[in-house]
């Protein structure tokens, strides 16, 4: 491993500065992807400062807003009352997250920052245009089974890994951040890019820039929101495909739906042309169909992939249909 610099502050703005100071300066803060990808020598930054303990841990409902710290672990992000009751993608999508160890040491700032799990950008050996721009992208006629349907280029097909993106990018959450030109405010749904011909730049962060936190309005169709993981296995799997939706219904016409897509593109996949097949009509199997078909319009699969097509349908299909039944279960409840 490349010799490094470590440094550690309990004030933001240090941490920016110092990085900010460094062109090939980094932040960590759990440390479970940093030191992995330094260890593979994917990444070698000069200088490494601790972020972990900054006082951005903070869990608050204020104001009509889910306030969570950069900081904040995902096992009590997850855990807490309020997420649970008003917010219950998130946690269902935390909690489909890595495995309970990784869960207590991982922080909320970390899981939106970790990088693709595409076997070639994590093999040095292999070209790969996020890792080394220009040399090419292994993956495009390589083993493409967890790779990108929509959203990819000609320059990377590798999708993002995170399920609490997914999630936040479905309850239209902020991402805060500090950075050296001060405080900003970003859409999720804008944070992560797509590759395009600079597959490198994966979020808008600038450098020395840091998330500070993460902010979600509250609402009716957050309350009643679901995320659905399917996945190789049952523990510590990154998603082949997974779903978070947030749905309201006036008997079975849907008032208000929120979908986003994991496993599928190099983001976290918002559709809006899926929300607008459903959205003021009967949810009945054809207008679920019909969603489906919206969302993987201009679908690109590859050699391996192409399960995925059909796969993400059923999923759509799946977590709508447990949304219409869980509220049918609790208006049973209520007589």
């Amino acid at each position: 491993m490349k010799p490094f610099d470590y440094a550690r502050t309990l004030r933001p703005s240090e941490a920016v500065r110092l990085v900010a100071s460094r062109d090939a300066a980094a932040f960590i803060a759990g440390g479970t992807e940093l030191t992995n990808l330094m260890k593979d020598g994917v990444l070698a930054p000069d200088l490494v400062v601790d972020v972990g303990e900054l006082p951005l841990s903070g869990i608050e409902l204020r104001d009509g807003r889910l306030r969570i710290g950069a900081t904040a672990r995902m096992r009590e992000v997850a855990d807490h009352p309020v997420v649970r009751e008003r917010f219950p993608a998130i946690s269902e999508a935390l909690l489909a997250s890595a495995s309970p160890q990784v869960r207590n040491r991982a922080t909320i700032g970390g899981n939106l920052m970790q990088r693709t799990r595409c076997g070639y950008y994590r093999d040095v050996g292999s070209p790969c245009n996020r890792r080394e721009p220009g040399s090419g992208c292994a993956a495009i006629d390589g083993q493409n089974r967890r790779h990108a349907i929509l959203g990819g280029s000609d320059h990377c097909i590798a999708v993002h890994p995170s399920d609490l993106a997914v999630a936040l990018s479905a309850l239209d959450a902020v991402v805060l951040t500090l950075g050296p030109d001060g405080r900003r405010s970003i859409a999720l749904k804008d944070f992560h890019l797509l590759p395009g011909a600079t597959p490198h730049r994966e979020s808008a962060l600038r450098h020395g820039e840091m998330i500070t936190g993460v902010e979600v309005p509250e609402s009716p169709v957050a309350r009643t929101s679901r995320y659905l993981k399917l996945r190789d296995r049952a523990s510590f799997e990154f998603a082949v495909v997974s779903v978070a939706a947030a749905l309201t219904l006036r008997g079975r016409v849907v008032t208000d739906v929120r979908l986003a897509f994991g496993g599928i593109a190099p983001r976290p996949w918002r559709s809006y042309a899926t929300e607008d097949a459903l959205r003021g009509r009967p949810l009945t199997d054809a207008t679920v169909a019909a969603a489906g078909r919206a969302l993987v319009r201009g679908a690109k699969p590859r050699e391996h992939n192409a399960f995925k097509v059909e796969l993400v349908q059923r999923a759509l299909a799946g977590v709508l249909d447990d949304l219409e039944g869980n509220r049918l279960d609790d208006l049973e409840g209520t007589r």
